[in-house]
C-alpha cells in the first residue's frame, strides 16, 4: 500500500509559474500534461524533503538505537532463523 504525503482529495488551485520558454514549448509539442507532471515532481520533492527533515529530527534516537544494537545485539538474535 502506497501512502501519500498530501491529501489527494484536496481541491486543485491555480498557480502562476515561470518556466523556461523552450522547455515549455517542447512539453507542449509532446502534449505533456503540465499540471500532472508538476504535481508528480512536487510530490517527489516534498516526500524527499519530509524524509530528510524526519531523519534530522530523529538523528539522536536513531544513533542511540544503532549504538545499543551494536553494543548488545538485537533481541531477535536470540531466535533461530528459519
Amino acid at each position: 500500500m502506497m501512502t501519500h504525503t498530501y491529501d489527494l482529495s484536496a481541491p486543485k488551485k491555480s498557480a502562476n509559474l515561470s518556466i523556461n520558454s523552450d522547455l515549455l514549448e517542447k512539453a507542449k509539442q509532446l502534449k505533456l500534461n503540465l499540471s500532472a507532471t508538476l504535481e508528480c515532481a512536487l510530490a517527489e520533492q516534498v516526500q524527499h524533503a519530509e524524509r530528510e527533515r524526519w531523519l534530522e529530527n530523529n538523528r539522536q534516537a536513531i544513533d542511540a538505537a544503532n549504538r545499543l544494537a551494536t553494543e548488545h545485539g538485537l533481541f531477535s538474535d536470540s531466535y533461530p532463523t528459519l
